[in-house]
């Protein structure tokens, strides 16, 4: 005898019960626009658990599955975010309880199967491990993974202990938790964290149901007899001579960098995997909970998640203008900047003209595409028709003519202010009236280039960073004249181009160089004072920053710095402020001038190179030998800091003067344009979660300015707000 049908829909988990016992269970939270780990979501999923175990023997099975675009989010980032070490209790509680739910359902004695129906990430993907078969739909935009290590904290319902036990400690840390990747649904089967893909949404139902009926008792492996851990525990001798190596390279990876992470996500694997299921669930939640009440996953959870959407939601969009998608981008210059440029572009589905003054130069920036887009296909990224179409949208010419149609035109020419303002003014009368007209500079005024041509209102600066195919930030310079809708429609096609864009003020060096240069300021100084090169490179990385200074410098070109440091110098006169020098000044000055070491461009630098633009070696010997003092004692953690406080007192600066205008662009210009450690959360961000808060971040500029000069002079803005004890929010 059939089961009696039920639906009840009004619930956070929908009920489902068809006539053959299955029952679907689709997460819907009406208060959200996704589901999240929230405490109405923890209620409704016991209550959910408990029903099925108390009307069990009539159900056949359970699909899980959800309401909405997206399967689920995860965790409540804003509670994670907002939790600190009183909270470690309330926390562990909270992982606890869904792991036990999930417990309950893999062990129900019914086959439940995870219909994948869009988006599901870390506590959202946790849900679907506790299935027994896991199908996704394959749909644009659907990512999958467990990417808690990016927010700085690891998978706390299950998901280490659950894909050890699915796929060994080596392919777990390696290949899904260790870096957090995020995985489309092919992808994901690839690796074995789901077990099918489907087309459509009514595949997706259809098979689940068909593997229920195939499959009456469904189990965990992990539940199965004889199960062992692929690959092995910690006391197999082939898998322990191999885990020495992990910490070593972990190690390298972060190169120092205060990020615990994925240290611990390397514990719970190792730990978990030498004990019982349930004490493997406790190790989780015990370093996951330390993880969340600490300060970095808070720093991490605010700059990432929060004041990213934020920024990418348009926090500085006028909100009164439609928006606009561009249809055709001429592309003015096909070096280097521009032919990543028109890359972007093309590969977003954008038509392009890539000109330049010769066809020859126009083909030989075209190549940068074919390089890259070779590389995927060699890769197996993308097919070799969509390398064609990308390669289809992209018009080399030296016409200038050709340009005629287009929406908007980036100028992307050598960094002259004369040479720029002649071809926006040339470009101007090809295009139509209503072209946007943009020009990637990273100092140059916009007002002076909008005045060459007769609709200033329609310049903006587009500011892109080197390489533009990986680097994912864009400054857009308002200028004097732009118009709101010229703000608008520059913002309007970064987010086209999947770039992440920050409004800035037309100032000498926007915002991002201009706290770059305090970083990489102090970091020579620290060699200029008598540091050991060597040291002072790993205080960078030991900081958190991707590189050292004297490797940054050796890349931009020492030639490229000391034009940067003029105009710097020249803009403080113009107006009328105080320009504090810094002992890196006749360091760089040396190093072009006696020394003629400008960097890997021409193979020589602070660093030894095997060529013109070759492979970086070892630390050039003579500079140690000529600057380094073994009888200055400046302490590491004043060489970390001296970095990291600089640049963010450069941020105050630039947000007292306007040069940006929220936090949150500050916090994700800072991280993203030039590499401020992610720990922080940001620049402002460093100063709130300073010990103390901005008041103990004071005391601390005020320490290092006794100490080093006034390079640390704190603004008077920064030095209210910290006795006022308010946040940058």
């Amino acid at each position: 005898m059939n089961p009696v049908l039920t639906t009840e829909t009004d619930a956070i988990i929908g009920w489902h019960r068809d006539g053959e016992g299955i029952v679907t269970l689709t997460m819907d939270d009406p208060g959200q626009a996704t589901n999240t780990m929230t405490d109405a979501m923890a209620d409704a999923l016991l209550s959910t658990v408990e029903r099925l175990e108390a009307e069990k023997d009539s159900i056949a099975g359970v699909i899980i599955t959800s309401g909405k675009e997206t399967f689920f989010a995860g965790g409540d980032l804003n509670r994670l975010m907002n939790a600190g070490p009183a909270d470690v209790a309330d926390i562990s509680a909270g992982l606890d309880h869904f792991k036990m739910c999930f417990r309950r359902i893999e062990t129900l004695g019914r086959p439940v199967v995870a219909a994948i129906n869009g988006t599901a990430l870390g506590g959202g993907f946790e849900v679907a491990l506790a299935a027994h078969h896991r199908i996704a739909l394959n749909k644009k935009g659907s990512v999958l993974g467990l990417p808690e290590v990016t927010l700085g904290v690891l998978p706390g319902a299950g998901g280490v202990t659950r894909v050890v036990r699915l796929l060994g400690i080596t392919d777990a840390v390696l290949g899904v938790v260790g870096e957090g990747r995020r995985m489309v649904p092919a992808k994901a089967l690839d690796v074995g964290i789901i077990d099918e893909v489907v087309s459509t949404q009514e595949e997706l139902i259809d098979r689940a149901r068909a593997w229920i009926a195939d499959n009456p008792k469904a189990s965990q492996p992990l539940d199965r007899k004889g199960y062992r851990i692929p690959g092995g525990t910690p006391a197999t001798p082939a898998l322990a001579a191999q885990l020495p190596a992990y910490p070593a390279n972990l190690r390298k990876q972060l190169k120092g960098s205060p990020m615990p992470a994925p240290i611990a996500v390397l514990a719970v694997a190792v730990e978990g995997a030498q004990v019982d299921l349930d004490t493997a669930f406790a190790i989780e939640t015990r370093y996951c909970a330390q993880l969340i009440c600490g300060q970095i996953s808070t720093n991490m959870i605010k700059a990432l998640f929060f004041d990213l959407n934020a920024v990418n939601n348009g926090a500085s969009r006028p909100q009164d203008r439609p928006v606009r998608k561009a249809e055709k981008v001429a592309v003015l210059g096909a070096g280097m900047m521009g032919a990543a440029i028109a890359y972007v572009s093309a590969q977003s589905g954008i038509e392009v003209v890539l000109r330049d003054v010769t066809i020859e130069a126009a083909e030989r920036g075209k190549d940068y595409s074919r390089r890259l887009l070779d590389g995927a296909v060699a890769k197996g990224r993308i097919s070799a028709d969509a390398r064609e179409s990308v390669l289809a949208r992209i018009i080399a010419t030296d016409n200038i003519s050709d340009v005629a149609g287009a929406d908007l035109v980036v100028e992307a020419v050598f960094e002259d202010i004369e040479l720029k303002r002649r071809v926006l003014a040339e470009v101007a009368d090809h295009v139509g009236p209503g072209a946007l007209l943009a020009s990637n500079t990273s100092a140059l005024p916009i007002a002076e280039m909008a005045a060459a041509v007769d609709r200033p209102a329609d310049v903006i600066g587009l500011h892109f960073f080197s390489p533009v195919d990986k680097m994912p930030l864009v400054e857009i310079v308002v200028g004097e004249n732009t118009s709101d809708d010229a703000l608008a429609r520059g913002l309007d096609f970064v987010r086209q181009i999947r770039k992440t864009p920050i409004v800035v003020k037309d100032a000498y060096g926007c915002y991002a160089n201009r706290v770059i240069a305090k970083f990489v300021d102090e970091a020579l100084s620290l060699v200029a004072e008598g540091m050991h090169p060597a040291s002072a490179e790993q205080a960078a990385l030991q900081a958190g920053f991707p590189a050292g200074a004297l490797t940054l410098f050796d890349e931009i070109n020492m030639k490229t710095i000391a034009k940067i440091r003029a105009g710097f110098i020249a803009d403080a006169n113009a107006r009328d402020v105080d320009f504090v020098t810094s002992a890196s000044y006749p360091l760089v000055d040396r190093m072009l001038g006696e020394f003629d070491r400008p960097g890997r461009l021409e193979g020589r630098g602070f660093y030894e190179y095997d060529g013109p633009g070759g492979a970086r070696g070892r630390l050039w010997p003579q500079l140690a030998e000529q600057y380094h003092r073994p009888d200055v004692l400046i302490p590491f953690e004043d060489a970390k800091e001296r970095m990291l406080v600089a640049a963010a007192l450069e941020a105050v600066r630039c947000l007292d003067e306007g040069v940006v205008s929220t936090v949150a662009e500050a916090n994700i210009g800072s991280i993203m344009g030039i590499g401020y450690p992610v720990w922080t959360g940001g620049t402002l961000q460093y100063i709130n979660q300073y010990a103390g808060g901005p008041a103990g971040f004071v005391v601390r500029a005020d320490e290092l300015r006794g100490r080093y000069g006034d390079r640390f002079v704190v603004p008077e803005s920064l030095r209210g707000r910290a006795g006022r004890d308010e946040r940058y929010l």
